[in-house]
């Protein structure tokens, strides 16, 4: 009996704060997920990166055998203000000396990895009124690029997902959210397609030192806004009609990112992922809305009353003014 009631109790409780306990479950899981991305990353990379840093001491080692005339001071003095040049997009190398990184084009490029939260960080600012331009530009320019984008959204999502879902349900009897999912796949699958794999191609054919993997990798990469610089197009040596590739990357970033959008949008419109997305959202408690509403009507009719009293209060004190004066007889007939 008691181990029923306490059954019971802590069902009730279990269902009461449902939301809290799924809220909790998600931070939990997001931090797992953190720490084991951190394990696999840290397991993968690591050995390469200890192989990387022997075989630069056994080339430094080298270097220096080689030049005795050289002080390992002024080697590391050297390396130094190339390596920070580096960071800043320039390079000493001969066969980069040629390609500017402040051009028109490539100008466009950067303002469109700046507007789109991309940022690939190969090309910085130099000078101090680069930077305090570039926070100016990107305090007005993001917020105007997430209303850009959400304008486009809305209006293609209406022509792409919503329209050909209701010509089917309506047209055909399918059932819509059956219909829903179906188109939510096949746009996934074409979006996949046009902006992944073949733009992969595409930079693998160009580019001649990518494969076709770092070729998707730079467009997952790049249209999912992680931006990390690795790769970039347009900067190998002597790349043929630059300017115009660098534009035509800029209009695929612009316009895979806005397929990116439409795909994740449809994919949110499921009745499925609006029943799963609400497990974890705060529920509205309608007893505490009822609260508030009937005390909202109390204060409104309480000041309506309070008003009406007043009113009469003013009349009152106004009557006998005016009785006064129209009959200053109590029966209101005169003496003759």
């Amino acid at each position: 009996m008691l181990q029923s009631l306490a059954g019971s109790s802590c069902v009730r409780l279990v269902e009461r704060h449902r939301s809290a306990w799924c809220f909790g479950f998600l931070v939990l899981g997001y931090l797992l997920y953190l720490v084991f991305g951190a394990v696999v990353f840290s397991s993968v990379e690591l050995p390469y990166e200890d192989l990387l840093r022997q075989e630069l001491r056994k080339l430094k080692r080298r270097f220096l055998e080689e030049h005795e005339c050289l002080s390992e001071q002024q080697l590391e003095q050297f390396l130094g203000r190339v390596l920070e040049a580096s960071n800043y997009g320039v390079s000493v190398l001969s066969n980069a000396s040629g390609n500017w990184n402040w051009d028109f084009t490539s100008a466009l490029f950067f303002a469109s990895t700046v507007l789109s939260t991309t940022g690939y960080g190969h090309t910085v600012p130099l000078s101090d009124g680069g930077k305090a331009f570039c926070i100016i530009y990107s305090v007005i320019g993001i917020p105007f690029t997430l209303l850009f984008l959400t304008a486009v959204v809305q209006r293609v999502t209406v022509h792409v997902t919503r329209r050909p879902v209701l010509y089917f349900h309506v047209r055909w009897g399918f059932s819509k959210q059956v219909v829903a999912i179906v188109h939510a796949v096949t746009l996934g699958f074409v979006t996949v397609s046009c902006f992944f794999f073949i733009p992969a191609a595409v930079f693998s054919v160009l580019e001649d030192d990518w494969n076709f993997l770092e070729s998707f990798y730079f467009c997952f990469i790049s249209l999912s806004t992680i931006g990390l610089g690795d790769y970039v197009p347009g900067e190998g040596y002597n790349q043929k009609f630059r300017e115009l590739y660098k534009i035509g990357i800029t209009c695929y970033l612009i316009l895979g990112l806005i397929a990116m959008l439409v795909v994740l949008e449809t994919f949110c419109e499921l009745h499925e992922l609006k029943k799963f997305r609400k497990m974890f959202y705060v529920k509205k408690d309608k007893d505490e809305d009822q609260v508030h509403i009937i005390e909202h009507d109390q204060l409104s009719f309480s000041s309506i009353i309070d008003q009406a009293a007043g009113m009469k209060d003013d009349q009152k004190q106004n009557e006998p003014f005016v009785a006064t004066q129209l009959s200053p007889y109590p029966d209101g007939s005169a003496h003759h």
